[in-house]
Formats: C-alpha cells, sequence, structure tokens
C-alpha cells in the first residue's frame, strides 16, 4: 500500500532548477554551520541527534538559521519518517489526513513519523490542540518552527510536551563559510561555474543577509549567475559585482511581534542610561524598518514624564513638539526630530520620581480605604451643606504670608504618607526645597499642638 506521504528521511538529489539555498541543505551535522549552543560537543541537542533520539520540540529562531534542517537530521539519525506540513497552507483537514497517515504507517511498519510543521505560531489554538493526543501516544514527534516567541503563540499544553530550543542568528562569519561551501562544491553548489571571490564581496553578502543563510545563499545565486566569463574562463565576483544586487537590506522586523517590543525596549533603556549613541540607532533600526513614526513619538513622550519627569520638565515639551512635527513631516522628514529629541533625553538628568508617586498613589487609591475627602476640602454651595460642616476650617492658601496654608490636604489616615520623593539631579533639587519648605509650614501647627 503507498503511503499518502513519500519517506522523506534520506532526500532525494535536488531536481534541476533547485535553488541553490535548497540544494546546499546540510545532509549531516558534520556540513551544518552555527548554533555551537545547541549542537556542540555536548549540548543536549547534539547528544540526542547523535544517539539517534527524536523527542518532540519547538525550534524559535529568525529565518535561515537551520530550523528545517535540524528537524530533518533528526529524523535521518533516528531513521523514522519525515514529513514537512505548513501552517500557513493547511488547516484541520489537512491535520487528519497527515496524523491518519502517520498512524497507518505506525501501525503497518512500526515506524514513527517526525512530522515538521512550519510556521507552527499560524495555527490557532484549537489546531494546535488537535496535534496533542497524538503526541502523547506517540504517533508522531512534533518539530514545530517558529519566529515568535512560542510563550505567546504556543498554547502551554503543547508547550509542556516540547522541548523548546533558541536558535540565533548566523554570525558574518558562519554566512561566508557557508558561501564558500556553495562556492567549492561541484556537485550541489557552485564548484563547476569557476567563481573567485573576494573576501570583501562575500563579507558584505554576509552583512546584507542579516544572519540569514537562505538570504545569502540565493543573492550569491544571483549574482554568480549575472557574472560575465574573463579571458580566463573565470567568473569574478567582487564589489563592483553586487552593485545593484545590495541597495537596501530588509530589516529583521515585525511590528505586531517580539522584535518591535525588543527594540522599543532597547531604545528606552538606552535613553534611561544616558547612551546616546545606542538610542539613536535602535530608533534607526525602528524607523528604517517601517515603525510607525507616531508610534515612537508617543513612547518619547511616555519617557519624557517616567524617566526624566521634574529633573528637567522641559523634556517632555521637546517630546510633545517632536510628536507635533513627526505628525506634520511624516517619514523620512520627520526622523531628524525624533533623534533631536532621543538624544535631548539621553543627556537628561533622570528621575522616576513622578513615576513612582503615581505607582504608590494607586496602590492607596486602590487597595486602602476609600476615605471620603475631608469637610474642610469640600465646597459648600448650599445652606444644607455648609450646615453638615462642608468647607468647615478650610484656609486659602494666598491669604497666607508664606502662600501655605496650616492644614493637611490628605484624608487623616494617609497624612503621612509621601508619594513623591524628588531626586538630587536636575530641576528637581529647586522642586525638592520647595516642597520641603511647603510641608513643614504646614507642619507648624501640629508641632504646636
Amino acid at each position: 500500500m503507498s503511503s499518502l506521504f513519500p519517506d522523506e528521511s534520506s532526500p532525494s538529489p535536488p531536481l534541476s532548477g533547485t535553488p541553490l539555498a535548497e540544494r546546499m541543505r546540510p545532509r549531516s551535522l558534520a556540513e551544518f554551520v552555527g548554533q555551537a549552543h545547541l549542537i556542540g560537543p555536548g549540548r543536549p541537542l547534539r547528544q540526542a541527534l547523535d544517539r539517534g533520539l527524536a523527542h518532540s520540540l519547538i525550534l524559535w529562531g529568525p529565518p535561515g538559521t537551520g530550523k528545517t534542517t535540524l528537524a530533518r537530521l533528526m529524523a535521518t539519525t533516528a531513521g523514522v519518517e519525515f514529513v514537512a506540513f505548513s501552517a500557513v497552507t493547511s488547516g484541520i483537514k489537512e491535520i487528519k489526513e497527515v496524523i491518519a497517515a502517520a498512524e497507518r504507517r505506525r501501525a503497518m511498519t512500526g515506524r514513527r513519523t517526525v512530522l515538521f510543521i512550519d510556521e507552527i505560531h499560524r495555527f490557532n489554538k484549537a489546531q494546535q490542540d488537535a496535534f496533542l493526543p497524538h503526541v502523547e501516544a506517540g504517533t508522531v514527534v512534533l518539530v514545530g518552527a517558529t519566529t515568535e516567541n512560542p510563550s505567546f503563540e504556543v498554547n502551554s499544553a503543547l508547550l509542556s510536551r516540547a522541548k523548546v530550543y533558541v536558535l540565533e542568528p548566523l554570525s558574518t562569519d558562519d554566512i561566508v563559510r557557508i558561501l564558500r561551501q556553495a562556492l567549492t562544491d561541484a556537485e550541489r553548489g557552485l564548484g563547476a561555474s569557476q567563481v573567485e571571490a573576494e573576501d570583501t564581496a562575500l563579507s558584505a553578502m554576509a552583512i546584507y543577509a542579516n544572519g540569514d543563510a537562505r538570504v545569502s545563499l540565493n543573492l550569491l545565486e544571483q549574482a554568480v549567475t549575472l557574472l560575465p566569463q574573463n579571458e580566463r574562463g573565470v567568473r569574478v565576483l567582487d564589489a563592483a559585482a553586487l552593485a545593484g544586487l545590495i541597495e537596501r537590506r530588509a530589516l529583521l522586523y515585525d511590528k505586531a511581534g517580539e522584535e518591535h517590543f525588543n527594540i522599543i525596549s532597547a531604545l528606552h533603556k538606552s535613553i534611561r542610561n544616558s547612551d546616546a549613541d545606542a538610542a539613536v540607532y535602535w530608533l534607526a533600526r525602528m524607523l528604517e524598518a517601517g515603525e510607525d513614526p507616531l508610534y515612537v513619538a508617543r513612547r518619547l513622550v511616555r519617557f519624557a514624564s517616567e524617566d526624566i519627569g521634574n529633573a528637567d520638565p522641559r523634556a517632555l515639551d521637546l517630546a510633545i513638539a517632536a510628536k507635533d512635527a513627526t505628525h506634520f513631516l511624516g517619514m523620512p522628514e520627520c526622523n531628524t526630530a525624533l533623534a533631536q529629541c532621543v538624544i535631548y533625553m539621553a543627556a537628561a538628568p533622570k528621575s522616576n520620581a513622578v513615576y513612582m508617586a503615581y505607582g504608590a498613589a494607586k496602590r492607596d487609591a486602590l487597595e486602602d480605604i476609600a476615605s471620603p475627602v475631608p469637610l474642610h476640602l469640600r465646597n459648600a454651595p448650599t445652606k444644607l451643606m455648609k450646615g453638615l460642616g462642608y468647607g468647615s476650617g478650610y484656609k486659602y492658601a494666598h491669604d497666607e504670608d508664606e502662600g501655605v496654608a496650616e492644614m493637611s490636604c490628605l484624608p487623616e489616615h494617609l497624612v503621612t504618607r509621601r508619594y513623591y520623593e524628588p531626586t538630587d539631579r536636575g530641576a528637581e533639587v529647586r522642586l525638592k526645597e520647595a516642597l520641603e519648605r511647603a510641608r513643614k509650614l504646614r507642619e507648624r501647627r501640629a508641632a504646636r499642638d
């Protein structure tokens, strides 16, 4: 009986016309480049692969870092079927067909199936749940690949049954090594094309690829295809040959995904740490990747009050001005307004006293007794309200010699609370002195009593 899904654990030679990136897919761990923290000697995943042990796992990492290849190698070393399945093009119907085929295969041959699900984060929770009983029964070994944080995109039940491995972007040296392998491999690569590649050209291609082996190999194949042969019958790949092919790198950035939050976090923390160079870099990473500049402007307005506050009140003015400039100009003209704001705030004195003050007041407002407003702070627009004591004991601060009346404005059980504790940085020094003076004036009556 023929199987619905052919045996892919030992892939056949690539067909003519197959892209270079697919032809050069590693066939063994010896050919695999990068991810030493996962498959280096003694590492858990390497031990599992060396011993031919297949276990359910989630491979989380950027594109072109080896997720599919590792899944294939696991199936090969374990001697089990490999079935690739895309969450982009498949639904519940296809899931049932795959599982049914795996069950038949196991019943007839005893062989398990490594079920590789590319972009598993695109499955909803119900679709992910459909795999659970079959993973538990051992019908399939589930290998999910995702570019998104599995903590948010993969349901907890599935995560509890699969080990998560984090893949890192390939280094520039890793990419150059992969390109060299492709240039020298006459069987699957471009070894028969007689290409002489300069190190500077390969480095430029590696930087452009931004850690993605597939991008680098696609670019190499395109470049070599366009190269003319010289009088020696050799194609020379140098910086000049790349002109026009490498114009603008596509930055890894998902405005709705984790990288969005990672970079805005890096921007915020760089400004907080007064590192203007890092702050401008992260700003550029966001804007050049296509982030909405008004989103950045809103975050800067928030930063101005959260991390600078009254240490330099002008920071909030500049943030609002940058927001208005961004709205008025749009990209790319607004980039300098945002950069000006970022640099100013990185250099400004920092204080989170306003942020801490509100947080402490919020806790008391939500968790403590909701005391009524003291009578002396209430308005008394009617005779009845005056008769009930509304406004009784109120002192008009402007009538006092020093502009501060000797009365508390907090509920009685909170009179000792101090929510705002100014720092000794920037303009807060003067605020601290003024507020301390006012506190002492208010406390004079209590001291006399």
